[in-house]
């Protein structure tokens, strides 16, 4: 049996094949920066920390997972103290002290009482009994004042906690429990420095408490931690050598692996992670007051040679400093760290661990450095620090970068993007349509206007006659008018016959004219000024965008007439669009308009037959010109010699019955009293419009010119 298929439109939700972003709005929101005078490079990089906007108005951007690895680095800034293993050690010394003087008070107690009963019995006694008495009395003495010489020591410790830990290495503890705290402090600064470096080995360093060997302990013995440090200091030295295989990396890792939970799979990984880890130990010493850091240096390096680590440690941080020297470079400044909770040595550590990956992360995603992009971002780390989402989040702007590339928007390789045909025709297209906008809502004209005449092509449609059209008549149009006219105005009672008799007769509100479309080619030269101050007073996005959508409908409604754009500050070159697009402002002094209109005028002369139409926007009057030897010369204010050699052109253009009708930005009444003597000396017309209507006025402009209006009238 055959089974029946129904097809419909997708309601489940969201469409599960749409791309993750409108590639196209990418595309326009990279026009929009280029026009205002950003490189491609720049726009592009913008566009990915902006983000586009979603269907719910969010943007997620990397800005957006910048602004998440801040608050990353805050939330770890208030997780501690730095100085914790400093004062964990201080707190348990004290506890120590408190407890060995109370045991030598009760110890002196006791002995004053053994003196005293002693004293009694003494008295009592003949004989023997006298010497006994009078020898435990001399012993209880002897106890009172070792006790009170035991205080004195106590009390002159060092207030410093490393002096006092290094005078009490050698003192005789009355309490057990007392010498027992003075021996974690060692430990447990032994086990936070080990784990701090390797975080695998846990809980180490409490020899003795379950017996030889460390039975009972919560970690590897001493002896197994020195082995393998020993083996791992082989291995990095085999490795600096060039001389590690791949077979030994694979033994130590059998014998050691659980100690490195990283699970690196072969040394240069073990090295980034152990580097890692040294660099932030190096940055928490940083990170302390001078005197943190010599006392927590000092217990340091006792609690590694009660041990017999200190030269294993020593050797391992040496081969990590040649081998790895760019990760000690890295967070060289001291972190402020503000929480309450004291952090031992080996949470400061991983703290400033994560932070220092956090801070390679902000940079990554800053891409501020020369030729960096997505392709830079370490996406493990994305998602390590700020979760899956943001790992997708990121794969998503990598494939938005990818999808500009793969649909022919973008060209070239990362370090020389450039825009497409296919954009630039987008752009032009964009622009062009803003600017039929701005003239339907304004009524300053429409795109479709035309002018009949002889020389134009029919365009099958038909107007009325009005006085003063040349255009030809409608012969077929005129008669059904009149028809129709006579036909309405028939009174009933008449006959057709006498109709047939009658005739047709033609009335002045009869008769029609063909409409004709202007086919003549026109050569157009659009000159616009690329000078500093066009993009110090804004006006570089809108002069761009005006040229863009002349020269897109030109290729598109006109592609027989021959269009150049021509660009001037100091001096004028040709361009194409692609290279108007691409212009980035410069720092150069110079309105060079006389090279300009030679440039306009020699394009000109390579179409004699074509109407010629010369366009000149600008916000400065002339700067600069161009010597008999063909160098620049720029004075400012215009000197003598400027105006000469630019009103020659524009004379050149005169006799050439070329008309130049020019655009002025802003409000120079130097360029202004130019202007208006150019436009009387050459006949042309001078516009003054808003930067938001200079499209529509240039575009206007070159419509009205290419469709036989008048190029003499001037305008201000």
């Amino acid at each position: 049996m055959s089974r029946a298929y129904r097809y419909g439109a997708w309601d489940g939700g969201a469409d599960p094949l749409a791309p993750p972003y409108d590639v196209r709005a990418a595309v326009d929101a990279i026009g929009r920066d280029v026009m205002q005078g950003r490189s491609l490079a720049e726009a592009l990089r913008d566009l990915l920390r902006r983000g586009l906007e979603d269907d719910r108005g969010r943007r997620e951007g990397l800005d957006e997972l910048r602004e998440r690895v801040r608050r990353r680095r805050e939330q770890l800034r208030a997780s501690g103290d730095l100085a914790g293993s400093l004062q964990q050690a201080r707190e348990k010394l004290d506890q120590a002290l408190t407890t060995e003087r109370s045991a030598l008070d009760q110890k002196a107690a006791e002995a004053a009482e053994r003196q005293s009963a002693s004293g009694e019995d003494a008295g009592a006694a003949d004989g023997p009994d006298a010497a006994d008495s009078a020898g435990s009395t001399d012993s209880a003495a002897a106890d009172v004042m070792e006790a009170q010489l035991a205080h004195a020591q106590l009390d002159a410790l060092p207030r410093r906690t490393a002096a006092a830990v290094r005078e009490l290495a050698d003192y005789d503890w009355t309490s057990p429990a007392a010498k027992q705290l003075y021996e974690e402090i060692l430990d447990d600064l032994r086990q936070q420095a080990l784990r701090a470096q390797i975080p695998g080995l846990g809980q180490m360093g409490q020899q003795g408490q379950g017996g030889e060997g460390g039975q009972g302990q919560s970690g590897p013995s001493m002896e197994g931690v020195k082995e393998l440090l020993g083996d791992l200091n082989a291995l990095l030295a085999a490795h600096e050598r060039g001389e590690d295989t791949t077979q030994q990396f694979a033994e130590f890792m059998d014998k050691h692996g659980e100690a490195f939970p990283e699970n690196p799979r072969d040394v240069d990984e073990l090295l980034d992670a152990l580097a890692q880890r040294a660099a932030a130990m190096q940055r928490l010493m940083r990170s302390l007051s001078k005197e943190e850091r010599s006392q927590l240096q000092q217990l340091m390096a006792q609690a590694m040679a009660d041990a017999g680590l200190e030269a294993e440690v020593s050797a391992l941080n040496q081969h990590l400093q040649d081998l790895r020297p760019g990760a000690f470079m890295r967070g060289r400044g001291r972190e402020s760290f503000n929480g309450s909770q004291p952090l031992g040595m080996d949470d400061a550590t991983g703290a400033l661990a994560e932070l220092a990956d956090l801070d390679d992360l902000d940079d990554q995603l800053a891409m501020d450095g020369p030729g960096q992009g997505l392709d830079d971002v370490d996406v493990e780390a994305v998602e390590r620090q700020l979760g899956t989402g943001a790992a997708h989040q990121l794969r998503r702007l990598a494939e938005l970068e990818r999808e500009l590339k793969r649909q022919g928007w973008l060209t070239g390789p990362a370090s020389q993007l450039q825009l497409s045909p296919k954009a630039l025709r987008r752009l032009g297209q964009t622009a062009l349509r803003r600017v039929f906008a701005d003239l339907e809502s304004s009524r300053r004209g429409s795109h479709d206007e035309r002018s009949a005449g002889a020389a134009g092509e029919a365009t099958g449609t038909w107007r009325e006659w009005q006085f003063g059209d040349e255009q030809p008549l409608d012969a077929v149009a005129t008669v059904r008018r009149a028809v129709m006219r006579s036909a309405a105005t028939r009174s009933p009672s008449s006959s057709s016959s006498s109709f047939e008799q009658r005739g047709v007769r033609l009335l002045p509100e009869d008769f029609a004219v063909a409409e004709t479309e202007r086919r003549s080619s026109a050569a157009v030269a659009l000159c616009v000024d690329l000078s500093w101050s066009m993009y110090a007073e804004d006006r570089w996005a809108p002069m761009k965008q005006t040229a863009m959508a002349l020269a897109h409908l030109v290729a598109t409604q006109h592609p027989s007439d021959a269009f150049e754009i021509i660009g001037f500050d100091r001096t004028a070159r040709t361009m194409s669009t692609a290279e108007l697009a691409a212009v980035e402002p410069a720092w150069i002094q110079g309105t060079n308009l006389q090279h300009a209109l030679a440039l306009a005028r020699r394009h000109l002369s390579r179409h004699p037959d074509a109407q010629p139409i010369v366009l000149v926007v600008t916000d400065g009057e002339p700067t600069a010109h161009l010597d008999d030897d063909g160098e620049a010369w720029f004075d400012w204010p215009t000197s003598p010699e400027t105006l000469r050699r630019t009103i020659g052109e524009v004379d050149a253009m005169t006799r050439s019955r070329v008309a130049i009708n020019t655009f002025l930005l802003g409000e120079d009444p130097g360029l202004r009293r130019f202007a208006d003597a150019m436009a009387r000396r050459n006949g042309g017309r001078v516009f003054a419009p808003s930067l938001e209507r200079l499209g529509e006025f240039v575009v206007s402009d070159y419509l009205r010119a290419r469709n036989g209006g008048s190029g003499s009238r001037r305008v201000s």
